[in-house]
């Protein structure tokens, strides 16, 4: 007889989403318009998923300022950018189809801003060679995330708020939908599907400062894709943006959008010295990311910083009225959290964990995982960014690789006659769930965040090999609390054991982090070891993680793809340090 801990609701659809994020959207929106039957599901308000934080702007080579602009140069300037560990079949996609997409979504109600002749206005982001970055002030993602949910409810597609997925349910390779839990109430419900695509984001939640928000980014996608036989590549590769807030503490890390530096924002240190031109005497403010995080790390960790250990962003020089129209997200943001006028004072910034360039590996065209039936798109996979992600891009990879993954989703649910499932399967579901309920020794959130301190200060923005090998040493012995939690649902709901998961996911994430930061022994992009100063050719390679079977992550590497001809030759008619005169705005 099934105890009442085995019962569950069965929702049954062709494709199944896991993240209700741009990515997650826009692949649901492409599989209904495809003919089949979608279910979306996510862990927060489908309103307020993580898109939201994406300020800046979306990459497309309209040419509409700068005529010069083209797919190609786009394409060089995100392989440049990324070190030369991005896969060039992703990039040579992404560049392509960017325009497309963005017309589109600027058609179903993004509204960016437009010039004169009504064509889609372009601004500065770092390390770009022309004006390519559209926007919508610096509302970008949530003007995005507005169209597609709009255009989802105009196609009836349901959208399932509170969903904790636990499990992705694979047998023999085959992956036939997951296994969720509602956070209010703690109804679980087996989704069933012929495709389930995985978009659920990344992990920089397991660092200290970090501009992911609480109860999002903890690793979970890569828990799921792991445990459901996928390989992680590129781990290691994680961006730690420039300027995140100081203060509060309880805020530290909150994004402070590039677009700041684009619409010509100037970096001062605690002495006021506009201090980028030792960095980068060309590009200054408007440097790769990754240099200028770099920048403010040194300024401050050698003493110029802020008396709250940061340095000085200042817009100040600017007119009111335009900081207004061009950054009104971070006009209010800092007023609402600091009582900080932005037009009068400066904004005090340091790095911050920002964005998962590593992930699951996929392949290209389809974003397939090597499950049969289990697709992932968005910060959750690996590939496009490489060693560090040009800004702008990953609004742009949401929509190109999740119209894609939906798609091809769709098109392998066409293609079947029955749906699979195994009640084994789902039994073994239940029995997780269960076993995390009961009383135990371990507040989940006080070892949430000693696991976000080991991350930070073992595996941040510089590391070494005595660093890593204690960050794991430390990981490792946190992961033997795991099972030893004190989880028990309450009148609140279910939010321990969401958060018993989400800490087992983290420290799954954290220790395959480590152990690729460990084997990547040089410095290249946003990871940057002491103690191997130098980019090495013999480490132009991806580093690959798998769970085995006795639960143990294994870390392999392979070469990275190699480019057509023509795309090489797009590369060496591009100058890795561009003429950047006349660029820089005052």
């Amino acid at each position: 007889m099934q105890s009442q801990t085995k019962k569950h609701k069965t929702q049954i659809s062709n494709v199944l989403v896991i993240g209700s994020g741009g990515a997650g959207l826009r692949a649901a929106i492409e599989a209904k318009l495809s003919g089949v039957e979608v279910t979306v599901i996510g862990k927060r308000k489908k309103e307020d998923v993580h898109t939201v934080l994406a300020a800046g702007g979306i990459n497309a080579s309209f040419g509409n300022v700068d005529s010069q602009d083209s797919w190609k140069q786009h394409f060089a300037d995100t392989m440049i950018e990324g070190y030369h560990l991005s896969e060039p079949r992703m990039v040579e996609l992404m560049s392509k189809e960017a325009p497309m997409l963005v017309n589109e979504i600027d058609s179903w109600g993004a509204n960016f801003a437009k010039l004169p002749n009504g064509a889609i206005d372009q601004r500065y982001f770092g390390a770009h060679t022309y004006r390519r970055t559209c926007y919508s002030g610096d509302y970008t993602g949530r003007s995005i995330l507005k169209a597609l949910i709009k255009k989802a409810q105009e196609l009836e597609i349901p959208i399932y708020d509170s969903q904790y997925v636990t499990e992705l349910l694979v047998q023999d390779k085959l992956c036939f939908g997951a296994m969720a839990f509602d956070i209010n109430n703690g109804q679980r419900t087996v989704f069933l599907a012929d495709s389930t695509i995985l978009a659920a984001g990344g992990h920089t939640r397991i660092w200290r400062k970090s501009s992911s928000r609480r109860n999002e980014n903890a690793g979970d996608a890569f828990y799921l894709a792991l445990k459901a036989g996928c390989t992680l590549k590129d781990m290691e590769l994680v961006q730690f943006h420039p300027t995140g807030m100081v203060v509060p503490e309880e805020i530290a890390g909150t994004l402070v959008t590039e677009a700041v530096r684009g619409e010509g924002g100037r970096l001062l240190n605690g002495l006021g010295e506009r201090y980028m031109g030792k960095y980068d005497a060309e590009r200054l403010e408007l440097s790769t990311r990754d240099r200028v995080a770099m920048a403010n790390y040194l300024e401050i960790s050698e003493g110029r910083g802020s008396n709250n250990g940061g340095v000085f962003l200042d817009i100040s020089h600017k007119p009111k009225a335009f900081i207004i129209e061009k950054l009104p997200r971070m006009y209010r943001q800092f007023l609402d959290l600091l009582m900080l006028d932005i037009s009068k004072d400066p904004m005090e910034v340091a790095p911050t964990a920002h964005y998962s360039m590593g992930g699951v590996a996929v392949e290209p065209d389809s974003h397939s995982t090597g499950i049969e039936g289990l697709f992932a798109a968005g910060e959750c996979t690996a590939g496009l960014h490489g060693a560090n992600r040009l800004g702008g891009n990953s609004l742009a990879e949401i929509l190109i690789f999740g119209k894609r993954a939906g798609h091809h989703a769709s098109e392998r649910s066409l293609s079947l006659d029955i749906q699979f499932r195994s009640t084994e399967v789902i039994q073994k579901a239940h029995e997780k769930i269960d076993g995390f309920l009961k009383d135990g020794e371990h507040v989940v959130r006080p070892l949430q965040r000693e696991l976000r301190n080991i991350m930070w200060d073992y595996c941040g923005v510089v590391r070494d090999e005595k660093k890593l090998d204690e960050g794991l040493r430390l990981i490792k012995q946190l992961k033997s609390k795991v099972h030893q939690l004190d989880v028990r649902p309450d009148s609140e709901g279910f939010e321990d054991l969401m958060l018993a998961f989400d800490l087992e996911a983290a420290i799954m994430s954290a220790e395959a982090t480590v152990l690729g930061a460990k084997e990547r022994k040089e410095s290249r992009g946003s990871h940057q070891r002491s103690d191997f100063i130098h980019q090495s050719e013999e480490q132009r390679v991806n580093y690959l993680i798998q769970l085995s079977d006795r639960g143990e992550l294994l870390v392999n590497q392979e070469s990275v793809p190699q480019m057509s001809k023509e795309l090489k030759h797009i590369i060496d008619d591009t100058d890795e340090i561009r003429d950047f005169s006349g660029m820089l705005l005052e």
